[in-house]
C-alpha cells in the first residue's frame, strides 16, 4: 500500500516538475546557428594563422643560419682551450 502511494507521488511530482512555467524565459538560442555575428571571426583567424605560419618559417630559416655558423664540435682544441688564452 505504501509502495503504491509512493509510486503515484513520484509520477505526480515528475509531471509537475516536467511542466514548463510560461513566466520563465526559454533556453538561449544555439550559438552555432547563423545569426548577426556568424562567421565574423573566420577572416581574422585566418590572417592570424597565416602570420604565425610566416613568422615560423622565418624563425626556422634564421635558426638554420645560426646553426650552420656553429663549429663542428665544442671540444677544446688544445691545452690552452679554444680561445688560446689558457684557463681562467
Amino acid at each position: 500500500m505504501v509502495a503504491g502511494s509512493l509510486t503515484r507521488l513520484a509520477w505526480a511530482s515528475t509531471e509537475v516538475l516536467g511542466q514548463s512555467d510560461p513566466t520563465t524565459p526559454s533556453a538561449p538560442p544555439n550559438p552555432n546557428s547563423s545569426g548577426a555575428e556568424f562567421g565574423k571571426a573566420a577572416p581574422i583567424a585566418l590572417v592570424i594563422i597565416l602570420l604565425l605560419l610566416v613568422s615560423l618559417i622565418l624563425l626556422i630559416r634564421s635558426m638554420n643560419g645560426h646553426v650552420k655558423k656553429l663549429p663542428e664540435s665544442f671540444g677544446s682544441t688544445g691545452a690552452d682551450g679554444p680561445t688560446g688564452r689558457g684557463p681562467g
